[in-house]
C-alpha cells in the first residue's frame, strides 16, 4: 500500500486500532446504566469469541441456560437492544447467563448457528440451541419468550434466587470500574477533540504514571496528530527521493494507522541500516515511539527490537 492509498478514517478509533476498547468502555457503561435502574450491580455478560465458544457457552449450558445474543457493536440500533437483554439479565441473575458475540469479529460462530440475519437471541441449554428471537423483539415480546421457555425448562433449571443464593462464588466476576479519565479521553476522541483527549489521558498519567490505557492512548493520538493534516499524494512524490528521511518516518505513521504494523517498523529499520548520525537517531527514536503505540508484549515489537539491533550493531 502506498500513501496515495491511506484514506482518513471515518472514525479516529479505527485509527488507532481502539475499537475493541471503545466497544468494552461503552459495553462497561450501559451495564452500570442497567444496574442504577434495576438497583443491583451491573449484570454479568459473557463475551464470547471463537476462542471461548465451547467453553463459555457450550460447556457452561450443559449446567444452566445460556441465552446468547449475536449482534454488531457499533450498530446504535443492535446497542439499545443489548442494553435491554442485559436489564433482564439483571433481573434474572442466577436463572440465565448472558453471552454476546459480534458477529463481526467472530462470524463463525454465527456460520455455525446458520444465522441469517442479526441481532438474534438463541437460548442454548445442554450444548444445543431450544429456541431463538430472530430480529429485535420488543421488551413485552422478549418477557414472554422467556417466561414461555423458563416454564419448558423449569423442571432442569434452579427455582428463582435459589443458584444465587447458594452459588454466588460461582457467578461471573464483575468487570473493574472504568477510570472517568479513560472513559472522557475515548468520547473526546470519538468527537474528534484530540487536545481534550491529550488532557485526559495526561491527567490519568499524573495520577498513574504506569497506566497503559493512558500510554497507549497518548502513543495514538501522536499518530493522529502527526498525520492528520499531510497530503497522501504530496508524501508520495516526496517518498521517491531516499535522502527524505521526515517523510519515511510520516510513511510509517500512515502504515501504522492502516495495521501494517510490521511494514512500518521495516520501513524504519530499512532507514537506520542505510543512514548515519542525525538522520539514524531520528529514525531509530521514532521506531521506538511507534512500539508504545501497542502492548509490551505484541510480538511484532519483538521482532522490531531484534531487527534494530541488527540494523545497529
Amino acid at each position: 500500500m502506498s500513501p496515495a492509498d491511506f484514506t482518513r478514517p471515518g472514525s479516529l478509533y479505527g485509527a488507532v486500532d481502539l475499537g475493541a476498547r471503545k466497544q468494552a468502555l461503552e459495553a462497561q457503561a450501559r451495564r452500570e446504566t442497567t444496574a442504577q435502574e434495576t438497583g443491583g450491580v451491573p449484570a454479568p455478560v459473557i463475551d464470547i469469541d471463537d476462542a471461548n465458544f465451547a467453553t463459555e457457552v457450550v460447556e457452561r449450558s450443559m449446567n444452566g441456560l445460556v441465552l446468547l445474543e449475536l449482534t454488531v457493536t457499533r450498530a446504535e440500533q443492535a446497542k439499545q437492544y443489548s442494553l435491554l437483554l442485559e436489564k433482564l439479565a439483571a433481573e434474572n441473575t442466577g436463572r440465565w447467563v448472558l453471552a454476546r458475540v459480534d458477529v463481526e469479529l467472530s462470524p463463525q460462530i454465527a456460520q455455525a448457528l446458520r444465522v441469517q440475519n442479526v441481532p438474534a437471541l438463541y437460548a442454548i441449554f445442554q450444548g444445543q440451541p431450544v429456541a431463538v428471537v430472530p430480529g429485535i423483539a420488543t421488551e413485552p415480546q422478549l418477557r414472554d419468550w422467556l417466561s414461555q421457555l423458563m416454564e419448558a425448562l423449569a423442571q432442569y433449571l434452579p427455582p428463582p434466587g435459589e443458584e444465587a443464593a447458594n452459588g454466588e462464588e460461582e457467578q461471573q466476576p464483575q468487570e473493574p470500574p472504568v477510570d472517568p479519565d479513560v472513559l472522557a479521553a475515548e468520547q473526546a476522541i470519538d468527537a474528534g477533540d484530540l487536545d481534550s483527549a491529550v488532557a485526559a489521558y495526561e491527567r490519568l498519567l499524573a495520577r498513574s504514571p504506569n497506566d497503559q490505557d493512558a500510554k497507549l492512548g497518548l502513543a495514538g493520538l501522536g499518530l493522529i496528530r502527526r498525520t492528520q493534516d499531510v497530503d497522501p499524494a504530496d508524501l508520495q512524490g516526496r517518498l521517491a527521493d531516499p535522502a527524505d528521511v521526515e517523510a519515511q518516518l510520516l510513511a510509517a505513521d500512515f502504515e501504522m494507522l492502516s495495521g501494517e504494523v510490521d511494514k512500518a517498523f521495516d520501513r524504519l529499520v530499512d532507514v537506520v541500516r542505510r543512514t548515519s548520525g542525525a538522520d539514524r537517531d531520528t529514525a531509530r527514536v521514532h521506531l521506538l515511539g511507534l512500539f508504545d503505540t501497542l502492548p509490551g508484549d505484541d510480538p511484532s515489537i519483538g521482532r522490531a527490537r531484534r531487527n534494530l539491533a541488527s540494523a545497529l550493531f
